[in-house]
């Protein structure tokens, strides 16, 4: 499985350490910046995540200081359902529920150790494919499409 993986400064150290994890379970990862510790702005970062990961149907991770930002940035664009998530039971969660593409974290917020854990769960765990989720991923799309009031 491929996994597509971006930072912003405030997530590098972190990107570096995760890709080289993922890399040891035989994940294949494709970076795609920052490549610094030096300030930039982390929108771009998820616009240019989003829609490689809406292209491929690979899964994407995004890591800021907290999270926040790649999350709230990420989920602008029509069909990403980017989770922000602190601790393992919510990876599971977001995966078997509702689905997520996205899987957010923070740097400054989440150690590295707990990071492999979350990344590590979320990418292992599949949608439930059952039909009271699949009927709210429907609902999630109307909400994008404006065809739900």
């Amino acid at each position: 499985m491929k996994v597509i993986i971006g930072s912003d400064h405030g997530g590098y150290n972190l990107k570096s350490a995760l890709k080289l994890f993922l890399e040891d379970l035989g994940y294949n990862v494709d970076d795609i910046g920052t490549y610094s510790p030096e300030s930039c702005d982390y929108p771009p970062i998820a616009v240019k995540l989003a829609k490689k990961v809406l292209q491929s149907d690979d899964k994407g991770i995004l890591i800021c200081g907290t999270g926040i930002g790649m999350s709230i940035a990420a989920n602008k664009i029509k069909g990403i359902r980017a989770a922000l998530c602190n601790d393992t039971f919510s990876a599971r969660m977001t995966r078997e529920h509702n689905n997520s593409n996205v899987l957010c974290l923070g740097e400054r917020v989440t150690g590295h150790g707990l990071a492999f854990d979350i990344a590590k769960i979320w990418l292992e765990t599949p949608f439930s494919q059952e039909d009271k989720h699949l009927n709210r991923i429907n609902l999630i799309t109307d909400i994008e499409n404006e065809r739900l009031e």
